[in-house]
């Protein structure tokens, strides 16, 4: 199929004239592309988490079977629950599906199949291949893709609340502000997102490339932090199509690399998305790099149609915050103190801070610039310039209480944790190595309460 030679139209649909530094931008809608762009926009809003595809990787429309788990979520079974028979199920399906493709080389008619193995066996009426199922079974093209319509819309709605304020950064740049979409492919928009590589925040930054644009340390991970970590990201993308020339390469080079892209463009000398997508083998070039402009290109219709797949909803902005750049080491709950705020409000408004800035251990650090509420940033400036500077190495032991707070002033010492999408009581219990029973007793909870992504969880030192 790599071999064969396609002429492919390219139509080309014009976005908002934008002048910047990288030129006026339009986004190229390949026709070779449509069959990738229908199928993720699918797995944006159409099928579940709970249904699982299973497709080709070589044409997207030929989706063989949706294994539908739903009703193991209707009947109370938690994700982690229910994951097991979804791989199985999976698992099964792949190995039923490659036995009837070599059935089908081997000349089974269509009429001795199964109505749904006829409707399989019709996906490749057109293909002249006389090898067409050998290659079909073979495991580079069988591929199962989890539904994400609920993380996706979950993420888009909260994405709205930030795109005001992103685009802006992204026009100051000179770049398109269409691309700040990005992220809904890459982390459906996920602030507390972190890949088991290390990958962190809405725009999925490895620590070795973040640290080349913000700040990341032990005490603060812009990644974490959508607005700083949106400005590291019109940097990275400024680079990369100065470097490549295209946006289409260029948003491919977020997910596979400038110069792994830089590579496949040598070594295929063409430049044009399409070519690279069908004639690059380089190495790491797999599934995911071949679509993720695809992606992106489903990500802009659904955000330009978003009413039609997600209905209508209430316009949500941010909370109104001016940034105080702090002049010196001050310790979160003297900051919290003066803003006249709490504690875990000051951290949620700046998500960068890390564990031990927000659990007290030590400083906010020096030159960094603090998220207050707008309407008393004044106030905290002058507040904080009364405030004697924090230890740089360790901030005060003992939190100051809220007054009345005497159920706080009961509570053991705690550091804190920020639940995770998927965490359970019992993960986190098992990852700070106490009892589900302490973790509950000091948030009053019960062992079967459920945890949402986000909450903020007190975890006992002593237990």
């Amino acid at each position: 199929m790599r071999s064969a030679i396609i002429l492919a139209f390219t139509i080309f649909f014009t976005l908002p004239q934008t002048s910047g530094a990288a030129g006026t931008y339009s986004f190229p809608r390949p026709a070779d592309m449509e069959h990738q762009i229908r199928f993720w926009k699918n797995i944006f809003t159409l099928y579940s988490q709970d249904q699982i595809v299973v497709h080709d990787t070589a044409d997207l429309d030929r989706v063989y079977t949706v294994l539908d788990f739903r009703s193991y979520a209707a009947a109370g079974m938690t994700e982690p629950e229910i994951e097991p028979y979804k791989k199985a199920g999976a698992e099964a399906e792949e190995a039923r599906l490659k036995d009837l493709f070599m059935r089908l080389q081997a000349g089974t008619p269509r009429a001795s199949l199964a109505p749904a193995d006829q409707r399989i066996y019709d996906l490749f009426r057109n293909d002249p291949d006389p090898y067409k199922f050998q290659r079909a079974a073979d495991d580079s093209r069988l591929r199962w893709q989890h539904g994400i319509r609920e993380r996706f819309g979950s993420g888009y709605r909260l994405a709205r609340r930030y795109f005001p304020e992103m685009e802006r950064i992204f026009v100051a740049e000179g770049l398109p502000p269409e691309l700040t979409r990005l992220p809904l492919i890459e982390s459906c928009f996920n602030v507390d997102a972190y890949s088991k590589v290390g990958a962190t925040g809405i725009w999925q930054f490895m620590p070795g490339t973040g640290r080349l644009y913000m700040t990341v340390n032990g005490s603060v991970d812009e990644r974490r932090d959508p607005i700083a970590s949106t400005r590291a990201a019109a940097r990275f993308l400024t680079a990369s199509y100065s470097r490549l020339g295209s946006w289409p390469l260029a948003i491919t080079a977020y997910n596979h690399g400038p110069a792994g892209v830089a590579r496949g463009v040598e070594q295929t000398g063409r430049t044009d998305i399409s070519s690279l997508i069908r004639y690059y083998d380089g190495p790491g070039w797999g599934f995911s790099s071949r679509n993720f402009y695809a992606e992106f290109l489903a990500a802009l219709e659904i955000d330009k149609n978003a009413d039609t797949y997600f209905g209508r909803w209430p316009k949500e902005t941010l909370p109104p915050t001016r940034t105080v750049m702090l002049d010196r080491p001050v310790d979160i709950f003297s900051a919290a103190q003066i803003a006249r705020i709490d504690r875990n409000g000051l951290a949620d408004l700046n998500p960068a801070l890390m564990e031990p800035v927000v659990s007290g251990r030590t400083p906010i650090p020096a030159g960094y610039g603090l998220r207050v509420p707008a309407d008393g940033a004044d106030a905290f400036t002058s507040r904080l310039a009364q405030v004697a500077p924090a230890d740089d190495r360790v901030a005060r032991a003992t939190p100051p209480d809220p007054p009345g707070d005497s159920a706080r002033r009961a509570a053991p010492p705690s550091t804190t944790h920020r639940v995770k999408a998927g965490q359970t009581l019992t993960g986190i219990a098992e990852q700070y190595g106490i009892s589900v029973d302490a973790l509950c007793t000091a948030n009053g909870l019960n062992a079967r309460s459920q945890v949402r992504r986000g909450q903020v969880l007190r975890i006992p030192r002593d237990t």
